[in-house]
């Protein structure tokens, strides 16, 4: 079948045998749901980039959390459920809004994706799907809350990633990260200037940059040496086990 499109304003024209159907071209517009969490008090942050887009609509599946990082195909708190054995609600709930919430809380954890909104022509979470994209100042975050001490990406510097985003900040304002390790998960070091008492100095932020949490991943978790070498001493260990172990360190 042979299909024509046309791109005409905010119309997309489908040519089909001489019919023609008219397909709309409006970009979803992505805006993260859920505002920092735990910023002042914070000494570590999760950042990340945005919830799927259900999240935005509100439109949840019933096990899905509505909080940061909530989704039912996410890992996260799957992840640090095992770590910490949480007994964490899988649910719509405000139950389990506030298990999240206190643990976080606890830990002086804090949430603060960097992505705002951005907009998608096809509506899902991935990061590369991502255009017109606003980004939230984590630096200025940083110059603003100074207990904040530890950056844990939840992925790595691939393009539209929370590293990758964060790096663009940094440019802005002539910072750099500074390599520390460069085996997964990646490790760095910034040198934040800030003005205490009329004199300029420079606090160290460490960021590490996580196996993300997600399905999408997982080939690229089984791709590693170290994952393999582990499979290989034992067979039941999974992508979510090395990520559990991997995790352990940071949080």
């Amino acid at each position: 079948m042979v299909q024509i499109y046309m791109h005409h304003t905010d119309c997309l024209f489908l040519f089909k045998f001489g019919t023609i159907s008219i397909l709309s071209s409006a970009l979803f517009k992505h805006i993260h749901p859920y505002k920092p969490f735990l910023l002042e008090e914070a000494t570590k942050l999760i950042v990340g980039t945005l919830p799927p887009p259900r999240f935005t609509t509100g439109d949840l599946k019933p096990q899905d959390v509505d909080f940061c990082y909530g989704s039912c195909n996410g890992q996260l708190w799957p992840i640090l459920d095992r770590i910490f054995n949480l007994e964490l609600a899988y649910e719509t709930t405000q139950e389990a809004v506030e298990q999240r919430k206190q643990f976080l809380i606890k830990h002086k954890i804090g949430v603060c994706d960097i992505v705002e909104s951005a907009e998608r022509e096809k509506i899902d979470a991935s990061d590369l799907g991502m255009q017109n994209f606003v980004l939230r100042d984590m630096v200025g975050y940083l110059q603003q809350y100074p207990n904040i001490e530890t950056l844990l990406f939840t992925g790595g510097n691939s393009k539209n990633g929370p590293e990758f985003f964060f790096r663009r900040q940094l440019k802005e304002y002539g910072l750099k990260l500074k390599v520390v390790s460069n085996e997964v998960p990646r490790i760095h070091h910034l040198e934040l200037p800030f003005i205490s008492n009329g004199a300029q100095k420079t606090r160290m932020i460490k960021t590490v940059s996580l196996t993300a949490p997600s399905g999408a991943a997982n080939r690229a978790v089984g791709s590693l040496q170290a994952y393999k070498d582990l499979k290989s001493k034992n067979p039941e260990f999974n992508t979510v086990d090395f990520r559990v172990m991997q995790y352990s360190e940071f949080f």
